[in-house]
């Protein structure tokens, strides 16, 4: 249900007149207003409490550039078919070329009838202007001019992981096993920013290997904020909210109940980091029956280490460190507990797979490195450090759950 049922207009048309009137203010003002005047015109108490909570998040800066649609059009030369990096259910991406600055940035023109409503737009720009990690995406700016809902990024030169990843064509060179340990860390990082140190925590909701992206040095950073929500503060355990996510990635416990936790975000983690394992996808409907849901098919295998490398992608063609493969593989299980207060925090997979991270490889493919004793392995470091998952200190003081309309 839109947010904004039938004020839409006029919000739109005090929207930008607020952009125009504060373009040339300090930075993050006209966003200020702009949140303001949704948060308190929509005469929604529950929209109020979430724009509340999202400017206590961070230092509160909204170091963010209004744009007019004219300035994107002229970057994007008309949003030319030539620009175009990809599209989905939300719009379409678009190289440009900012001309005052001459940067090179992706633009995101969300669809007007969309799966991203005016709400993730908010959500979206309210998150990346307050939030700021390496792992990350930067966000630089939006465009609300009229009915237009258009943000403009870092241009992110190497695309998604699922374009290195998933279904590639002959010709094109996959992932070693380090550069995807690399990629799976810096992902989790990003998250365990979101979970560890945002006040109150942010919950990702929409972790897949579609919104991580890579620069041109394959770090990853993490995109489309539209669907995040901020974590359960208080006494409280989840929030509640409608079911929102990619089928295969939602953790169990959120698609039956609806209700969200740091956890739901740790289990769709474990679901991309088996991809990024296996390089299968999290569903194929062109797989045999018992193979087509990624997850159902790794779990038999999880309970014999000796079927391990069946589950390394076939493109690795051997090159990878055995112990890795099982350290890596035991970290992957233990984020898909189905049981969400047995799964470990994101804080311990990264220390987890910083640990796999830092290894290197001998010509055998072995570890060029001692593997310490088994109480020392990172498997052995998330099992006895799972039971913390629920005992975080959100500081802040105790908060009804916020549903969606």
């Amino acid at each position: 249900m839109n947010c904004f049922g039938c004020c839409r207009k006029s919000l739109i048309d005090e929207n930008r007149n607020s952009l125009e009137r504060t373009k040339h203010r300090k930075e993050g003002a006209s966003f200020a207003t702009l949140v303001n005047n949704i948060s308190f015109k929509s005469d929604a108490s529950k929209q109020r409490a979430i724009a509340e909570e999202i400017k206590r998040i961070g230092d509160g800066g909204n170091a963010v550039e209004t744009f007019t649609f004219h300035e994107l059009a002229a970057a994007t030369k008309n949003f030319r078919t030539e620009c175009l990096l990809g599209e989905g259910g939300f719009g379409r991406v678009y190289r440009g070329c900012l001309e005052q600055t001459n940067q090179v940035v992706a633009v995101k023109q969300l669809d007007r009838n969309g799966l991203q409503g005016n709400r993730e737009f908010v959500v979206e720009v309210l998150m990346l202007s307050l939030l700021h990690h390496p792992n990350l995406v930067n966000l630089i700016g939006y465009c609300a001019d009229g009915d237009q809902r258009i943000l403009v990024y870092e241009y992110m030169a190497l695309g998604s992981l699922e374009d290195h990843l998933l279904d590639l064509p002959p010709n094109k060179k996959p992932l070693d096993w380090f550069t995807r340990m690399k990629i799976a860390t810096g992902a989790a990082r990003g998250l365990e920013y979101l979970h560890e140190s945002a006040n109150p925590p942010v919950i990702y909701r929409d972790f897949k290997a579609s919104n991580i992206l890579l620069d041109e040095n394959f770090n990853p950073k993490l995109s489309d904020f539209g669907l995040a929500k901020l974590g359960p503060t208080g006494d409280k355990k989840h929030v509640s909210t409608r079911v929102m996510g990619t089928y295969g990635y939602c953790a169990p416990e959120y698609a039956r109940t609806g209700q969200l936790t740091t956890m739901s975000d740790v289990y769709s983690f474990g679901v991309v980091f088996l991809e990024i394992i296996t390089g299968r996808r999290v569903i194929d409907s062109y797989k045999p029956m018992s193979e087509q849901n990624l997850v159902q098919w790794a779990q038999p295998l999880f309970k014999d280490r000796r079927r391990f490398p069946e589950m390394a992608d076939p493109l690795f063609r051997g090159n990878y460190p055995l112990k890795g493969l099982h350290q890596a593989l035991a970290v992957a299980a233990m984020c898909l507990q189905e049981e969400a207060s047995t799964r470990p925090l994101i804080s311990d997979v990264v220390m987890a797979l910083e640990y796999l991270v830092v290894k290197d490889s001998g010509p055998d493919g072995s570890s060029k490195f001692p593997i310490p004793a088994s109480p020392s392995t990172p498997e052995r470091r998330l099992a006895r450090n799972k039971s913390k998952s629920f005992k975080r200190d959100h500081s802040l003081h105790s908060q009804s759950s916020i549903e969606d309309e």
